[in-house]
């Protein structure tokens, strides 16, 4: 998989979470016409991004922030939890629950600035 759309309602208010606050890299960013644009980000050195993609009529305005019906929905892995979960609760990152220990890693669920919940996770070491 490449790309995953996630839709927003403006594409600056996005960029300015994902980008700022996340510290995402812009990947591109072109103009289409009609107001639209064809904007890709994704973490640093990740094969695959987000499309951010711009709502439009009431049917995709409602499903802003709830494109999985309240459920995870993205997973952000790290290679340093304690690192990357200091930084964003500096930035603000709202967690909405404390850091746990699973069999298969680190996590803790944050929300983007839309409401989608996201899962921030340091895996376990490949067993050999």
């Amino acid at each position: 998989m490449h790309l995953t759309a996630l839709l927003v309602d403006e594409y600056d208010t996005a960029l300015s979470f994902f980008v700022g606050k996340l510290g995402f890299e812009l990947q591109e960013d072109t103009t289409l016409g009609d107001g639209k644009r064809w904007v890709v980000i994704a973490p640093h050195g990740a094969p695959s991004g987000l499309l951010l993609a711009r709502a439009v009529g009431d049917r995709q305005r409602k499903a802003i922030g709830d494109q999985s019906g309240d459920r995870v929905f993205l997973f952000l892995e790290t290679d340093d939890f304690a690192r990357d979960h200091l930084a964003y609760t500096e930035r603000g990152i709202r967690f909405v629950e404390a850091p746990r220990h699973e069999p298969y890693g680190i996590v803790a669920v944050f929300e983007d600035i839309y409401g989608n919940r996201w899962d921030l996770i340091e895996p376990c070491a490949a067993k050999g």
